[in-house]
C-alpha cells in the first residue's frame, strides 16, 4: 500500500467566540469526489452536501478541537496545533505525512509539509477544510441558543460589525476569547462609569 497524507487544515482560528475546529482527511488516490474547493469559496448548502460525501469517500477522517479556555491559556497559534494533534492522533489510519496549509509546521507525530494557500491547491486539505468547517458551523448553532444576542448563528463567532456591538452592549460571554482584544476591551467598564 502506497505511503499514506493527510490533509489538515483549521476553521475558527481569527473568531472571537468558540472553540478552534480541525479536520484531518486522508483521501484515496481516486476518490471521485466533485467540486472540492477552499470552505470560504463555497455555499454553505454545498459544504454541507459535501461533508457527508467527504467523509463516506475517505479512508480516514477526524476532528480535533482546541477549547476557549485553551486559547486562552496558551494562545492561539498553540491551541490550533494542539487541535491539529488532537485531529491526527484521532484518524484509525496512520498518515506518514501530514499536509499542513499555512506556514507553520506543528509536531504531529510525522513528516509535516506546509503548503501556503493549500486550501486552494491541495485536495486533501481542502476536504479537511470544509468537514471541519461543517462541524465548526453546526457548534456555533448550538452555542447560539445558550448564548443569545451575540448573533453566533449567523457570524459564527467572527467579529463582525454586530457582533462587536453586540460585545459592547451585553459585554463577553464564556465562550469569547478574552485573549482577543475586541472581548478583552468589551470587559472593561465605559469612561465615566463604575464597574459593576
Amino acid at each position: 500500500m502506497s505511503a499514506l497524507s493527510a490533509g489538515v487544515d483549521e476553521v475558527g482560528r481569527g473568531c472571537l467566540a468558540g472553540p478552534v475546529y480541525v479536520a484531518a482527511v486522508i483521501l484515496p488516490e481516486n476518490h471521485g469526489l466533485v467540486g472540492l474547493r477552499d470552505s470560504k469559496q463555497l455555499t454553505a448548502q454545498r459544504r454541507e452536501t459535501l461533508a457527508p460525501r467527504i467523509q463516506n469517500c475517505a479512508l480516514a477522517w477526524a476532528i480535533g478541537i482546541a477549547s476557549v479556555e485553551e486559547i486562552d491559556r496558551i494562545n492561539i497559534l498553540r491551541a490550533t496545533f494542539l487541535a491539529m494533534a488532537r485531529a491526527v492522533q484521532a484518524l484509525t489510519l496512520r498518515p506518514s505525512l501530514c499536509l499542513v496549509d499555512g506556514n507553520q509546521a506543528p509536531e504531529m507525530g510525522c513528516a509535516v509539509r506546509t503548503i501556503v494557500g493549500g486550501d486552494a491547491t491541495v485536495e486533501s486539505i481542502m476536504a479537511a477544510s470544509i468537514v471541519a468547517k461543517v462541524a465548526r458551523d453546526a457548534e456555533l448553532l448550538r452555542l447560539d441558543s445558550g448564548y443569545p444576542g451575540y448573533g453566533l448563528a449567523r457570524n459564527k463567532g467572527y467579529g463582525t460589525p454586530q457582533h462587536l456591538a453586540a460585545l459592547r452592549a451585553l459585554g463577553p460571554s464564556q465562550i469569547h476569547r478574552m485573549s482577543f482584544a475586541p472581548c478583552a476591551q468589551a470587559h472593561l467598564p465605559m469612561p465615566g462609569c463604575a464597574a459593576a
